[in-house]
């Protein structure tokens, strides 16, 4: 049984060489606890539910859509969601940030760095690229609404086609796209469906509270 102090964790699906790493890496600090791992994306609310981890570390490229981020983050308040992608460009990690993951990062992070983000993530701190304008937790989340004109953004639908879609006004899709631009860091339409590659994952905590130094 986990005291207080214990960080209890929960793996999702990943490739065996990568689930390996990650179990090993948990096992390893005796701050952490592996509570549950393999976790196929159909049973994560059955195993959040049960479980109630403190982090979940989840493949990103298992995930049907980003939306399922914003389902488990409602869901599971109480769960702070750690992302793994193969390159996740800025505005993909601005996505799922917004969406409420608490980091995205890149499978190729080094060791060190996914156990800090762990150690940040457990103590409800949002990781944000290096150099990127953030996300401020609680108030930069994609609304419901929001969130479908992005679906329509990204299926690069008109204005007019995701009005109709969702029976709203073209004005009203165009105050939700700026929002949304303004959320996910990108000046224009353009900017969001052809995002560049991040350079690096170099991630840093979004929160006016000191982050604690990388563990060697």
């Amino acid at each position: 049984m986990a005291d207080s102090a214990t960080i209890t964790v929960a793996l999702g699906g990943f490739d065996d060489l990568l689930a390996r790493g990650l179990r090993g890496l948990i096992e390893d600090d005796p701050l952490l606890e592996l509570v549950a791992e393999d976790v196929a994306v159909a049973q994560l609310t059955v195993v959040l539910r049960a479980r109630r981890p403190r982090v979940a570390i989840l493949d990103a490229t298992r995930l049907r859509s980003p939306a399922d981020v914003r389902n488990l983050t409602t869901s599971h308040p109480a769960t702070h969601l750690m992302l793994l992608a193969e390159r996740p460009s800025s505005v993909e990690c601005a996505q799922l940030l917004a969406f409420g993951a608490s980091a995205c990062l890149a499978k190729t992070t080094q060791s060190r760095d996914v156990l800090n983000a762990i150690h940040l993530a457990s103590r409800g701190l949002q990781l944000t690229p290096r150099g990127g304008q953030g996300i401020a937790p609680g108030s930069g989340l994609l609304t419901a609404r929001e969130a479908d004109v992005l679906a329509g953004l990204q299926q690069r639908r008109s204005n007019a086609q995701i009005a109709a879609d969702l029976h709203i006004s073209i004005e009203t899709v165009r105050t939700h796209a700026r929002h949304i631009y303004r959320k996910l860091g990108v000046a224009s339409r353009r900017e969001l469906l052809a995002p560049a590659a991040l350079s690096g994952q170099h991630f840093a905590p979004h929160s006016s509270a000191a982050a604690s130094q990388p563990r060697a």
